[in-house]
């Protein structure tokens, strides 16, 4: 039978310099640029709109490759910087355990759908079948799946409660 951790514990150990070592969560980067974002900038969903067609974008590099479609005039513009800081993103809500830098999320999306499912009352994913209401959509199409079985189904026959 083989040993899985000494295989893994290799993969992590060989020196592959390509590849990224996560951090346990709660465990920001000591050195990275710790970013706190307004309420308002992490629920507003589309920061730039196409004036053409009115489409909206996430980012503006999206925008300017979209503006191709259109056939008019765009730019992509380079970083002066080719090294990429390393930022975290701590929650703008002082009570909250992400507000800590200690404890900040690594990455935009992820404080984004942390600070909508916590902190925000707009529930703009609607099941249904049982009414209960989701904030983040990645939630709701998880509910989907799952509301108005009895339990969960497992691959070798057996229904679990939970």
């Amino acid at each position: 039978m083989l040993d899985n951790s000494s295989s893994s514990e290799a993969l992590i150990n060989s020196g592959d310099s390509n590849r990224r070592k996560r951090r346990p969560a709660g465990t920001p980067d000591p050195d990275a640029e710790v970013v706190s974002l307004s309420p308002k900038t992490l629920l507003e969903s589309d920061r730039y709109i196409c004036e053409i067609c009115n489409q909206g974008f996430q980012r503006d590099q999206n925008l300017q490759m979209h503006r191709r479609r259109h056939k008019v005039p765009w730019k992509l513009v380079k970083r002066e910087n080719p090294q990429v800081k390393k930022r975290v993103f701590v929650c703008p809500e002082q009570s909250c355990l992400h507000h800590d830098p200690c404890h900040a999320l690594g990455d935009l999306v992820g404080i984004k759908k942390h600070f909508r499912r916590k902190h925000s009352d707009n529930k703009q994913w609607i099941c249904d079948k049982c009414g209960k209401g989701y904030a983040v959509q990645s939630d709701y199409k998880a509910h989907l799946k799952t509301c108005g079985t009895r339990g969960h189904s497992c691959d070798c026959g057996r229904v679990f409660s939970r």
